[in-house]
This record gives structure tokens, C-alpha cells and sequence, in this order.
């Protein structure tokens, strides 16, 4: 039986749920290939990072559930799930993840809006008269 491995990304509002196992390099995000789902060339790059640095994109085939926030957000929350996968598989692949910063989730969240105001900090045009 093929080992599964399951982990949890998360990035704004976005959470992608990554599983992976030995195969042939297939990444398919919510039943499409990635290509299809990430149409941005940025985006994908940005999600398949973890897998270009430790040079393994054609050993694992993903399968990852995403929903939640935007593109943007949702291509950070599968780089962080892949990420997180890679270090399970193979502990010496975690220094080099954690040296371009891909272990740690991004704690930037969008800050709410404030009552008497037009957005979080921006406020109504000031009239003298």
C-alpha cells in the first residue's frame, strides 16, 4: 500500500489540504490540473516552489483541496501544504524549505473595518464648513 501523506497549508483566509503520494509529478487542485486551475504562470510557480527547490517535482503526484480567500491566497496556502508534505517525506529537505522561508505561514491578515470610518483606516472627507 502506497503511503499517503496528508498536511494542512493555510494564507489569508485561503486552506489547502495537500495529499501526496509517489508517482509521476501530477498536481491536480479541486479535480482540475493545476495548469487549468492556476492560470496565472506566477501563481503556479509560487504554489509549486517547495517541489523546484528541493528538485523533486517529478516524484510525488498531489492531489489538493482548496477553498477560501482569492488566488493569491490560495496559491500561498498550497506552497505552505506541499511545503509541509515535503518535510514529512524526507526530513533533510526541511533545512533547505526553512532557509527560503517556505515553513512559515504568513500571519497578514486583511484588518476589519472600524465603525464611522469608509474602510479600516481611511475616513469620510473632513468639511470645515
Amino acid at each position: 500500500m502506497k503511503e499517503v501523506i496528508d498536511t494542512v497549508g493555510r494564507r489569508k483566509t485561503s486552506v489547502a489540504r495537500a495529499f501526496m503520494i509517489p508517482g509521476k509529478g501530477r498536481v491536480i487542485v479541486n479535480k482540475l490540473p493545476i495548469e487549468e486551475y492556476f492560470r496565472d504562470e506566477f501563481k503556479r510557480q509560487q504554489a509549486l516552489r517547495p517541489l523546484v527547490i528541493t528538485e523533486r517535482a517529478e516524484q510525488f503526484d498531489i492531489k489538493i483541496n482548496v477553498h477560501g480567500g482569492g488566488v493569491s491566497g490560495q496559491s500561498g496556502a498550497v506552497c505552505l501544504a506541499i511545503a509541509r508534505a515535503l518535510t514529512e517525506f524526507d526530513e533533510a529537505s526541511r533545512a533547505i524549505l526553512k532557509t527560503e522561508r517556505l515553513l512559515t505561514r504568513d500571519p497578514r491578515m486583511v484588518e476589519r473595518k472600524k465603525f464611522g470610518r469608509k474602510k479600516a483606516r481611511k475616513r469620510f472627507q473632513f468639511s470645515k464648513r
